[in-house]
């Protein structure tokens, strides 16, 4: 038996006990969590948070049936189930650890202290003077956590119909604890250093956004194309259906996500609620010119990507500019992430299988620049150009830390587990190889070779 046979076991035995030890340890140990006094929560602001916290937790399903409807078929559980296993993952690694790294006692606004809320120690159902005024910091905790969930799993389109899910979970641990809670603690925490300099993230555009952009950029590269990358073949999106319904339960859940980060039932809210709808629609409408522009037909997937692109770009900006610039941030969105997806396409041999980084990475860079330009009061065009600085210097400081951070991560994670699944476990497609599930019917002469292969290996 091989050395990577014995040890593939003990990874999973280790984790399963470490698991077992953390939450028995929970159980029982006694931590503050202090509670509301009489008068101090806004009863309409709990209630807004409650629903946009729902609202952003329904973007991870969404994500799955956005991406699942653009793979194909021997693919789509797995490619599902890389989102929406975040949901576990990431929830117990925010609780455990990650909240306080990206919201604890700051260290020289770099990052958090471990230990100020881990196991939500002096978290609980009192508000918080600085992060949650109004409503239960626990909230707070649970609104940010959904920001936490969704993020690697924005990274997923990257390397989908390729990637092994034990590696896949183990990176989107890694993600999540040394990239996207230092992040999150630059740009959000009172005392951070990006927002400290100025630098305006209204939702996460920066944080979730650029951030996942720029790591699916390293992943696609770590990874390396497919093996049907750059065949002379036509491949038809398997189900349209899905990308239309998860691009739904993406713009609905996106109002939570904008709309909410306002942290009240109030005018800045409402802003940034119609903001996002606005640059949405721009972006959808724009993105379908495009296409006919360009010899094409409109197309619904088309219709979907464009819509999402909107969402993207609007996220920094959503409560920091006007209706009209909401619009034309969309369509600028649009229009470069197109022109970006075509090139990479057409003159690239990187495999950035779903789009990660023209969709996700270029919007949010756009949406981050333009709230530098139009930001109320500050912004480029009211005569300031400090803003807008520090949003370009925050950019450059932001992309070479996410993608120098993940592909060290991503080396190590291949290194102990192995990123990529082998040839026969890829052409029989992940949902078999990975899961041992599937929704469609595949050759039992080809399944019956691969499953005797796969004996062999282990022996």
């Amino acid at each position: 038996m091989s050395r990577s046979a014995v040890l593939r076991p003990s990874y999973s035995l280790l984790t399963l006990a470490g698991l077992i030890i953390l939450c028995t340890v929970a159980a029982f140990v006694d931590l503050p969590h202090p509670a509301a006094t009489p008068g101090s929560l806004n009863g309409a602001d709990v209630a807004w948070m409650l629903t946009a916290t729902a609202f952003v937790l329904i973007m991870t399903p969404g994500l799955s049936f956005f991406y699942g409807g653009m793979v194909r078929p021997k693919n789509v559980i797995s490619t599902m189930l890389q989102s929406f296993v975040a949901l576990g993952v990431i929830s117990l690694v925010w609780y455990f650890v990650g909240f306080s790294l990206a919201y604890g006692d700051s260290w020289h606004g770099l990052i958090g202290n471990p230990f100020t809320y881990i196991m939500l120690r002096n978290v609980g159902t009192a508000p918080h003077p600085l992060l949650s005024p109004g409503i239960p910091f626990v909230l707070y905790f649970a609104f940010q956590l959904k920001f936490a969930i969704i993020t690697p799993a924005l990274i997923t389109g990257s390397f989908a119909e390729r990637v092994s899910f034990k590696a896949y979970l183990a990176f989107m641990v890694l993600f999540c604890i040394f990239i996207y809670c230092p992040l999150a603690h630059w740009t959000w925490h009172p005392d951070g250093f990006l927002r400290k300099w100025g630098v305006l993230d209204f939702a996460g555009g920066t944080v979730v956004h650029i951030s996942a952009g720029i790591a699916s950029l390293a992943a696609a590269m770590v990874l390396g194309p497919r093996s049907i990358h750059g065949r002379k073949m036509t491949f038809l999106t398997p189900n349209v259906p899905y990308v239309i319904l998860g691009t739904g339960l993406l713009w609905f859940g996106w109002f939570g996500f904008n709309a909410g980060s306002a942290l009240g039932a109030n005018g800045l809210a409402a802003l940034a609620f119609v903001n996002t709808n606005m640059a949405s629609a721009a972006a959808l409408v724009a993105w379908l010119l495009i296409e006919v522009v360009r010899g094409g037909k409109p197309t619904a997937l088309g219709a979907c990507i464009g819509a999402v692109v909107g969402l993207v770009a609007i996220t920094p900006a959503a409560g920091y500019v006007t209706y009209g610039q909401s619009v034309l941030i969309g369509v600028l969105a649009a229009l470069i992430s197109q022109a970006a997806v075509h090139w990479q396409n057409s003159r690239t041999s990187l495999d950035d299988t779903l789009d990660v980084f023209p969709c996700h990475g270029l919007g949010g860079i756009v949406g981050m620049l333009l709230t530098g330009v139009f930001a109320d009061k500050v912004g480029l065009v009211h005569g300031s150009a400090t803003v807008f600085g520090y949003h370009v210097l925050g950019l450059v400081i932001v992309i070479a830390f996410t993608f120098a951070g993940a592909w060290v991560l991503l080396k190590v994670t291949d290194l102990f587990f192995g990123l990529r699944v082998k040839p026969a476990q890829e052409e029989l497609g992940l949902d078999l190889s990975q899961h041992e599930e599937s929704t469609y019917h595949i050759d039992e002469e080809f399944e019956q070779t691969y499953r005797k292969e796969q004996v062999g290996a282990r022996i």
